[in-house]
């Protein structure tokens, strides 16, 4: 098996025992039992689980990254804030697992380097929605925006109704906020 697919099926094991068993609960010798592998199969790809999440928010900040990256060589209009919002959903859409991982081990994420890493590029995010001197309403209006978009992604999961009808949705509610906040500012 390809190197690529092996580590994915690394991560996606990790990921669904942190989710059954939570992160402190989960060794590297159950994920391996689990994909039938050695411990030594498994340490070629990964020596601790840290490096296993690491690893995972590494793939799902790539796209984050590009995003952030491209907003800031853009001019500051509502045009590019809704297109940073689409490309944003776009990342996000297969990333559910982690949010959840997210969500469920609060204490773990605040431990681990990639909790502040996330935060870092929330609050880039964020300065690409709000204009300059946006009041703190329209600041916390594109703060939601972003919230809604990563809630959406679980919240809404057991919620009857097509995924991708979802994503569009919640697309929207975000895209609501940030028009709001942009329309706000005394410079549009």
């Amino acid at each position: 098996m390809a190197r690529g697919n092996t580590r994915q099926r690394i991560q996606d094991v990790a990921l669904e025992l942190f989710g059954e068993q939570g992160y402190e609960k989960t060794s590297l010798r159950e994920i391996a039992e689990r994909l039938d592998v050695t411990k030594a199969a498994l340490y070629y790809h990964f020596k601790t689980k840290e490096d296993i999440i690491i690893s995972l928010f590494q793939d799902l900040t790539r796209p984050l990254d590009e995003v952030i990256e491209w907003g800031r060589t853009q001019p500051g209009t509502l045009d590019v804030k809704l297109e940073i919002l689409r490309r944003y959903s776009k990342a996000l859409f297969g990333a559910e697992p982690l949010f959840r991982f997210m969500q469920e081990n609060q204490a773990t994420m605040r431990e681990l380097s990639i909790g502040e890493m996330f935060k870092e590029r929330m609050h880039a995010m964020v300065d690409l929605l709000k204009e300059p001197d946006a009041s703190m309403a329209d600041r916390i209006r594109c703060f939601t925006a972003l919230f809604s978009m990563h809630a959406g992604m679980f919240v809404l999961k057991d919620m009857e109704g097509d995924p991708e009808e979802k994503r569009i949705s919640v697309l929207e509610v975000a895209s609501d906020l940030v028009t709001q906040a942009h329309h706000n500012s005394p410079r549009s």
